[in-house]
Formats: C-alpha cells, sequence, structure tokens
C-alpha cells in the first residue's frame, strides 16, 4: 500500500509540473516553452553574473546619463528577460488599453494596427519599427498594413527571435530585423515612408538623439507616431511615495530616466518634427492598462514555481530565479503608477517631418 501511495503522489506530482511547464508553459501557440527559457545570447553559466552586473549600474548612476554605457545595459537586460518575456506575456513586450469583450491578445493587435492607422501608409510602402524587439507588433502592422517593416533592435538574441517568427508566421517576406543601435541607425537619409516606436524609446538616455535619427531616415512628409513612457502631471517631484514608483519602474526596465509628458513635444520640435497630435491613450474612456499585471498575480507565482523548479533541476540557467522576482517587483511598481495616474505607457505623440 505505501508503495502504492508513493507511485501515485510521484505519478501526480510528474504530471503536475508537466502540465505547469508544457501546458500552461506558453504564453502563446506560437511563445517560449518553460523548458526552453535562457539567458539570450548570453552562455547558461554567466546568467547569474550578468544580472549581479545589471543592477551594479544603478550604483553608478552618471554612467546611466552616458549614452556610450547605456546600449550595452540596455542590451544585457533584454539577454536576461526576453526569453521571459515571451513565455510569460506574449511576443508583444508592451501594454495596451484593456478592452471589455476582447482578450489580451486582440487589445494588444488594436493598439498596434491603431499606430500604423496614424500613419497613413500603403500596401508597399516602407516603415520602420524603432526598437522591435521580437517582432510582435510588426508583425501585427505588416499583416494589417501590408507595408514593409523594417525592424531594428540592440539585441542580437532578439534578431534571431524575431526572424524566426516572421518566417513561422509567413511574414519573413514583408518583415526584416536589423541588429543596431536606434541612436545611431545604419539607414540612408530619408529612406522610409513612416515610422513608429512602441515603448522603446524610453530606453535613450537622451530622447532627441533618437528622435533626431528617426527623423534623418524618414521621407520629407513622412509620419511619425510613438507611444512613450512617461511621468504624468500628478506626478510629485517631492512625494516619498511617487519617487519611489518611478525609481522601481526605472530600475526593472533599464529605463536611463523617465521622461516628463510636457518634454516629448518640446524633444520633437527641437529635432525639426510638426506635432500632429499628443494624447494620452491611458486616460478615459481608455480601460486600465495595469488590469491585465494585477490579473497575472496567479499566473505568476505559478511561473515563479516553474522557473524555481527548472533551475534546481539546472534546466534553466541560475539566475532566472532572481531575474523573474525582480520583474514580478517591477511588475508592482508598475501596477501602482497606474493606479495612481502618475505614469504612463503610452504617452502618443504623432509628428511629420516637414516637405522642405
Amino acid at each position: 500500500m505505501d508503495s502504492l501511495t508513493l507511485f501515485c503522489t510521484a505519478g501526480l506530482l510528474a504530471g503536475g509540473l508537466y502540465w505547469f511547464v508544457c501546458i500552461l508553459g506558453s504564453a502563446e501557440q506560437k511563445g517560449k516553452r518553460a523548458v526552453d527559457l535562457s539567458g539570450g545570447s548570453i552562455s547558461r553559466e554567466k546568467v547569474e553574473d550578468k544580472y549581479k552586473q545589471y543592477w551594479s549600474f544603478f550604483r553608478r548612476p552618471k554612467e546611466i546619463e552616458t549614452a556610450d554605457k547605456v546600449p550595452a545595459f540596455v542590451d544585457t537586460f533584454y539577454n536576461l528577460v526576453t526569453d521571459i518575456y515571451e513565455w510569460g506575456w506574449g511576443q508583444s513586450f508592451h501594454f495596451s488599453p484593456s478592452i471589455p469583450g476582447k482578450s489580451h491578445k486582440d487589445a494588444t493587435r488594436i493598439h498596434e494596427e491603431m499606430a500604423v492607422d496614424l500613419l497613413n501608409v500603403k500596401p508597399g510602402d516602407r516603415i520602420l519599427d524603432v526598437g522591435c524587439g521580437v517582432g510582435g507588433p510588426m508583425r501585427a502592422i505588416a499583416a494589417h498594413s501590408q507595408a514593409n517593416v523594417v525592424g531594428i533592435t540592440i539585441n542580437e538574441y532578439q534578431v534571431k527571435r524575431a526572424q524566426m517568427h516572421n518566417k513561422k508566421a509567413g511574414l519573413d517576406s514583408l518583415c526584416e530585423v536589423i541588429c543596431g543601435n536606434f541612436l545611431q541607425m545604419p539607414f540612408p537619409d530619408n529612406s522610409f515612408d513612416g515610422a513608429y516606436s512602441i515603448e522603446a524609446t524610453c530606453h535613450a538616455p537622451k530622447l532627441e538623439e533618437v528622435y533626431s535619427e528617426i527623423f534623418r531616415v524618414l521621407k520629407p512628409g513622412s509620419l511619425y507616431v510613438s507611444y512613450e513612457w512617461v511621468t504624468t502631471d500628478k506626478y510629485v517631484g517631492d512625494n516619498s511615495e511617487h519617487i519611489e514608483i518611478i525609481q522601481g519602474i526605472e530600475r526593472g526596465d533599464a529605463l536611463p530616466g523617465l521622461r516628463s509628458y510636457d518634454q516629448i513635444s518640446e524633444v520633437a520640435k527641437k529635432v525639426g518634427f510638426e506635432v500632429v497630435k499628443e494624447k494620452d491613450l491611458a486616460k478615459p474612456p481608455s480601460n486600465p492598462w495595469w488590469q491585465r499585471l494585477k490579473m497575472g498575480r496567479i499566473a505568476y507565482w505559478r511561473n515563479h514555481l516553474v522557473v524555481t523548479i527548472l533551475s534546481w533541476l539546472g534546466i534553466a540557467p541560475k539566475g532566472t530565479v532572481d531575474v523573474h522576482e525582480m520583474l514580478f517587483v517591477t511588475a508592482d511598481y508598475l501596477t501602482r503608477g497606474g493606479e495612481t495616474g502618475i505614469f504612463t505607457p503610452m504617452h502618443m505623440i504623432l509628428c511629420r517631418k516637414p516637405e522642405s
């Protein structure tokens, strides 16, 4: 009887682990499996050291304002988090307003399609995705608009993931991915019919540097739309709770420093853009973008258990548990930023490069 009990218990544990990892493991049908979590381009034995190196960056605040230091810092961050993002969130590394009756996946797609609709591009036009990640928005936008989308990301591992997903989706003829620094893009002047960035330029140490590059590569008369991470007019600079929330978001998302909402249009005009429209897409009547984070708390503990077991078994690299915990803590700061109204990840600005 004891042997039978032991056998049944072992069977239940094995079945439960299989259910956690293989059935619940993917965020999407074509997402990342838990058993394949890695450190991106970082060798598995160096993941823990790179995680510690990432945190040490915040103990040298002057380097955060140094453009030549930030790209490597952001690259390290995305090596650490890309697999976890893709597994636990999906292929689109951004937020969107929740839409009653729509799934998170549909709400995300609608948010992405709205960006390209604002650009007024035609099928066959060539547009730029500034900070494309693993290409979730790129694929939705290419399928919706039939434009040719060129994405740029600092992270080589994300390039490989994006290319794989593009091919699986049958969109590799419309989607191209380049590894490069969006502060120094390898594209000629006046070469794109439109451009967009979805929650990506927040990683730039100085916004005018990336906006200048986007302005340079756009054809005269073309449009650029960005969804920016910013503090809102409700943020109070000497409020200790507000400071804690914003610094928590910065530390957990590889941000050199969040900008204020009123700085965005100033920078756009400074580099030569005409500002066509500006709006915080998170404001009512939009439904809370942070709702998905709050609803995902149970999923987090489920995923954290999976990551802990896989790390203990030696399947996931040492340090993966620390990275996953960091992202959970950051999710709490993001939620608090949304609930207090002091932070928005979707301050939309639509700009035009003048004809002359």
